[in-house]
């Protein structure tokens, strides 16, 4: 079988196989206790396997001799437990249970209090397992992307580090403020610094790719500041994963796709198992490999910008000239890396008394990603002879990328409840490392005597966090919580080979600088307090203050109040919320420095990030970075005028101050300026830094419409519409620009930096969605419109116009003010096509961008 054919077979089927004995078969159908209807995706089980119903409610499984009774589950109703009868035939009715959908945003919502997404005063949104995997995408990251209206990632090519982490947005405010937890404890933090000029620069964020799918239960999105109740990092809202728990059945799952071209095939294996013991007792874990292959879009160089770069006289003009004739892509793989990946996460909990829990989870990852820089043309660099063999002809190099990374986090915990009082106490850990090496290179500065392979250093965060909650329900009105987290967080730099930095430095990704490796921890200490009261059956108020110490930058103070009021019998919920918070500076951000040669304008300049504690920075009047501030305010609007209708539709406005931005290539023409002088004296051309230089307004409204149950033949429908529309998202006034840059004609922030700000992610994004189930035929179809958007070439902003509109480098209009990329709108197309072929046995086929 050829490796085409064998691709093409895996993709059709994602095969899911449930092991387990199996003795007499018990059927039957599940409806809803009030008025009768069938109930699809109801989970019915025992100990050590299970089935779920169909689009009509019928279910079919085999069970060992021994079994004497079934379970039946379901989100929104109340559990039962089900003897099954000689006749094997087992109808159920279930209730519907607004205890059952509490606990469904409890690490969300409020802290003090347990509501129903309907009852909450905070736009909330629920996303189980299925609901990712019918995206068919190969990873935690981008099935969120086709699920969450305001949540956009993205893949950046030629992208060095940074193929180890794609950044992502909620709200379109960047990937370090949205806190991410599992299983309600802190996430750490990726170790990377994004510098790539792609939404997400200067920031840092989690690795959401390191989560597998197979081992989320659901995932809880609270779209709205909360850093009264979790901290830093909660502006835009908090992310929760929650991970499998009670043992229900084993699952193989193999999945494997390829893009239209061609390229970029994938393939996945994961398996989930688990057992349950005790009463209440349960282990569950996942184990998962997978391979995503490079997918290439190279694009064609233009001929007149190449020459302006590299050229300038007739003799090197006709060189490119005839190159790029021959290679009109200048032999560049631009495109996706390459990226293998050995995933494994581990849940359990141990009943240690009638009330209370042992609980634990841990995960490691471990992931190495290989990709490729730009190719180095004759015209552009030469390779002393070290890369290419003697008497054949030299076209050039490509330098070659490989990350190693390790993700781990682990949490232990105990969970009791006596007289009341709910208590949580846990102890968690978390930590990232990426290592870097370049090869098929050279430093141009040793020449002849370059290696061609460099080991370039790496970067390590790792962070301790102990939490401390308790909550009562004092009255039947009044809800009460408390709590505490402490923690610790540790950031290193790691040098490279000496050779990978002397001089120039390897040639595409030069080394970390011995001088620049270091290691700096941080602690701080947080409180908070959340009340909220039923005044009517109707009207929920909800308050929550919070109080947080950094040993870095001192303390601060951030509180929440939220609301909710139904009237006409429940069917319209009005809710809103009004909030400060805060985000703390990461220690990324605080001490990370580099000085390295770069490509600049067709010629190589020393370039410097300097932290906000370097000699330099104090020069320039650059001040100790300190938190972000928020603002947040929240109005919203729920109506339920059917019993399978729902609609909310939310407004939103976030202004942020003292905004952390990684300021532009900071240069002047002047050597007289104080500037001037500042960077003549340490050898530089260009410096850039951290600074709280912005403040930033971002409006807009989520909305999200959903009608299940719709009876079509003998199949059950369901529609779903999500959408995000931005409103306004711009920088208000002008930047804090320090008064050294300033008077040398510069700014801490270049057009594109500001593109990137504002304009860099969609305007606007709907997704709408169909599922159909018709005895074992389960379809999916989404279409996800993704609006216009905007980007301006970072390489062009060393380019300028005169009076005459003869290009140069030395003053005039900068054509980067005229000279941009506009995308307009598209709809990606989604198909999902399930079959259970048995209870133990179901396949899917996914086309993606249809």
């Amino acid at each position: 079988m050829t490796k085409k054919l064998l691709l093409a077979v895996l993709t059709m089927f994602g095969l899911v196989a449930h092991t387990y004995a199996q003795d007499k078969t018990v059927t039957g159908t599940v409806t809803d206790a009030k008025d009768g209807a069938a109930l699809p995706g109801v989970t019915v089980r025992y100990a050590k396997g299970g089935a779920v119903t169909d689009g009509t409610g019928h279910f079919s499984i085999k069970v060992p001799s021994a079994i004497s009774k079934l379970i039946f589950s379901s989100v929104g109703y109340t559990t039962q437990e089900v003897a099954i009868p000689a006749s094997g035939t087992v109808n159920v009715a279930l209730a519907a249970s607004v205890s059952q959908l509490d606990e469904v945003v409890v690490s969300v919502g409020s802290r003090s209090s347990q509501r129903t997404i309907t009852d909450s005063p905070l736009p909330i949104n629920i996303f189980s397992t299925s609901d990712l995997k019918s995206t068919g995408q190969v990873s935690f990251d981008k099935a969120l992307q086709y699920r969450v209206p305001s949540f956009n990632t993205v893949n950046t090519p030629v992208n060095d580090a940074s193929t180890l982490l794609d950044p992502y947005e909620l709200r379109n405010l960047g990937p370090s403020r949205t806190l991410i937890l599992v299983n309600g404890k802190r996430k750490n933090l990726s170790s990377l610094l994004y510098v790539q000029f792609a939404p997400g620069r200067g920031e840092t964020g989690v690795d959401l790719s390191s989560i597998p799918t197979d081992a989320i239960k659901r995932v809880e999105v609270l779209s709205d500041g909360a850093s009264a109740q979790y901290g830093s990092d909660a502006i835009a809202g908090v992310m929760n994963v929650i991970l499998k728990d009670k043992f229900e059945y084993s699952s193989l799952t193999v999945n494997s796709g390829i893009t239209g071209k061609g390229d970029g095939a994938s393939y996945g294996l994961s398996f989930n198992g688990g057992a349950n013991f005790a009463e209440k007792g349960f282990v569950n874990y996942t184990v998962g490999f997978n391979q995503q292959d490079n997918a290439i879009r190279s694009g064609n160089i233009d001929l007149v910008s190449e020459q302006f770069a590299f050229g300038g006289d007739p003799t090197t003009d006709a060189q490119i000239a005839a190159y790029l004739k021959r290679f009109p892509t200048g032999n560049n793989k631009n495109g996706t890396g390459a990226t293998t990946a050995a995933k494994f996460l581990i849940n359990a909990g141990v009943p240690i008394s009638p009330t209370a829990q042992l609980y634990a989870n841990a995960a490691f990852v471990a992931k190495k990603v290989l990709s490729n820089a730009n190719y180095r043309q004759p015209y552009w660099k030469q390779d002393y002879g070290l890369l290419h063999a003697a008497g054949t002809e030299y076209i050039g190099y490509e330098p070659t990328f490989e990350g190693d990374l390790t993700d781990y986090n682990a949490t232990i915990g105990v969970k009791d409840e006596a007289d009341g009082w709910k208590k949580d106490i846990s102890f968690t850990i978390g930590g990232n490392q990426q290592l870097y090496s370049v090869d098929n290179t050279v430093n141009h500065s040793l020449k002849g005597k370059s290696p061609i392979s460099f080991k370039t250093g790496g970067y390590n965060f790792s962070h301790m966090v102990g939490n401390i909650d308790l909550s009562k329900q004092v009255t039947e009105k009044l809800n009460v919580a408390f709590g505490s987290e402490m923690r610790s967080e540790t950031y290193q730099i790691i040098a490279g080979d000496t050779s990978s930095y002397s001089g120039e430095g390897s040639n595409s990704f030069p080394g970390i600088r011995a001088e620049n490796a270091k290691s700096n921890t941080r602690f701080n200490f947080g409180a908070y307090l959340d009340l909220s009261y039923d005044i009517t059956d109707k009207w929920l108020v909800n308050g929550t203050v919070r109080g947080e110490n950094y040993s870095d930058f001192g303390g601060t103070f951030v509180w929440k109040a939220s609301t909710r009021y139904k009237i006409l019998d429940d069917k319209i919920v009005l809710r809103g919320s009004a909030s400060t918070g805060f985000r703390a500076p990461t220690l990324h951000q605080i001490y990370a420095q580099s000085t390295q040669a770069a490509f600049v304008g067709g010629q190589i300049a020393l370039s410097g990030l300097f932290n906000n504690k370097s000699v330099v920075a104090r020069a320039l009047g650059i001040p100790t970075l300190k938190p972000e501030k928020s603002n947040n305010y929240t109005i919203g609007l729920g109506l339920q005028p059917a019993k399978n209708l729902s609609i909310t539709l939310d407004y939103y406005n976030i202004d942020i101050s003292d905004r952390i931005v990684y300021s532009s290539s900071i240069r002047t023409n002047d050597a007289s300026s104080v500037l001037g002088q500042i960077l003549t004296s340490n050898n530089l051309k260009t410096v850039q830094f951290f600074i709280n230089g912005i403040k930033t307004n971002t409006q807009g409204l989520d909305y999200v419409v959903s009608y299940k149950n719709v009876l079509v033949g003998t199949g059950k429908m369901n529609f779903n519409l999500a959408g995000n529309f931005t409103l306004n998202n711009e920088i208000v006034g002008d930047p804090t620009t320090p008064a050294a840059i300033k008077a040398a004609g510069s700014s801490i922030l270049s057009t594109q930096i500001k593109s990137l700000l504002t304009k860099s992610r969609p305007q606007y994004k709907a997704i709408f969605g169909v599922d159909y189930m018709i005895g074992k035929l389960q379809l999916n179809l989404n279409n996800t419109l993704f609006g216009k958007t905007e980007f301006q070439d970072l390489d062009n902003s060393y380019f300028f116009f005169d009076a005459n509109g003869v290009a140069n480098t030395s003053g005039g209009t900068n054509a980067m003010e005229y000279i941009k990329q506009e995308f307009s709108p598209a709809v990606v197309t989604d198909l999902n096509v399930g079959y259970n072929f048995t209870n133990k046995l179901s396949a899917s086929f996914t086309i993606n961008n249809l």
